[in-house]
């Protein structure tokens, strides 16, 4: 063996750790950690919804009280739901700030077709733009 051959076999094995623990979406440097966007309404639901609305979509009670999406017959008219998601109403933030208008059609879909709803109707993002979206703030 030679003496570069041991130096490489040594960096790998230092390496290898480091490596083994970089996140899927990638260490951008400076700790920052890119994630992929949620596309589908089931990632969107997971990544956003499913911390309040639990993951079998039966809501909860704690600090507020959150609804249960699971067998909501308030979702038959998808206006109710794609309103609330980009507008907000009591402890439900808007989210027309963190979720464009295709990513909020997939997710209000997803929940209207699974967990015991069957309102089969697609929503599409012309359907979300047709609800007046709150001013985003411009921050400082």
């Amino acid at each position: 063996m030679t003496l570069r051959f041991l130096l490489a076999l040594a960096a790998l094995s230092t390496a290898a750790p480091a490596l083994a623990q970089t996140p899927a979406g990638g260490d951008s440097g400076g700790g920052v950690v890119r994630v992929a966007k949620p596309v589908t309404g089931q990632q969107v639901y997971e990544a956003v919804c499913q911390a309040c609305h639990m993951a079998d979509a039966k809501g909860g009670t704690g600090a507020a009280t959150i609804p249960a999406l699971a067998a909501n017959p308030r979702l038959a008219g998808a206006a109710y739901p794609i309103t609330l998601v980009v507008k907000g109403q009591g402890a439900m933030p808007s989210l027309s700030g963190n979720l464009d208008d295709s990513q909020i059609a997939a997710v209000v879909t997803y929940v209207r077709t699974s967990f015991g709803n069957h309102y089969a109707k697609p929503v599409t993002a012309a359907d979300v733009a047709k609800i007046p979206h709150p001013a985003k703030s411009s921050g400082h």
